[in-house]
């Protein structure tokens, strides 16, 4: 068996997680649900890119963790924004 470089993996995960969101924003219906679902996918996609692509996985987990709150900040805020959207 091959062994696979980690950032190959990580390109792999990557690309299925985009498709799954294609998919997630295609057939869901617009609310709420569905922005959480894009923009948790979106989350999951810019931890992944955090930790391999940028090499915070060997980092201190201080660092992993004050990134990984930075990215579901920004990803709260803008799924904030759009649920107020329909309020408004």
């Amino acid at each position: 068996m091959m062994n696979r470089h980690p950032l190959e993996i990580a390109l792999a995960v990557l690309l299925g997680l985009a498709i799954a969101t294609l998919l997630a924003s295609w057939q869901l219906m617009a609310g709420p649900l569905a922005t959480a679902v894009v923009l948790g996918l979106a989350a999951l996609k810019g931890r992944r890119i955090l930790l391999d692509f940028l090499g915070l996985r060997t980092a201190p987990s201080v660092w992993r963790g004050l990134v990984t709150a930075w990215v579901f900040a920004v990803v709260s805020f803008a799924w904030a924004a759009s649920a107020a959207r329909l309020f408004i």
